[in-house]
């Protein structure tokens, strides 16, 4: 599995990052394991997964994370995950 994770701010990436993930995981497990890594790497606090944020990942295999899914402020406008290769 390769997730692409990347920092949007006034619609410009900033930064971006793939993350992949060969182990016989779940697939919620390497979605979950691959975002504390990319929020590690990029110095974030992890996100929280709304409810519309799950339906958005169900749907489309991304998701966006805006303020409201940081407890701490954000110095961006979203962080993007999106499954590119399953």
């Amino acid at each position: 599995m390769r997730i692409w994770f990347k920092i949007f701010q006034d619609n410009h990436l900033q930064r971006d990052m793939v993350i992949t993930d060969d182990s016989e995981d779940t697939r919620t497990h390497k979605v979950f394991a691959a975002l504390e890594q990319v929020c590690y790497e990029f110095d974030l606090s992890k996100p929280i997964w709304l409810d519309a944020t799950i339906a958005e990942f169900k749907r489309h295999d991304k998701a966006r994370f805006y303020q409201d899914n940081f407890v701490e402020q954000i110095d961006f406008d979203f962080l993007e995950i999106h499954v590119i290769e399953e």
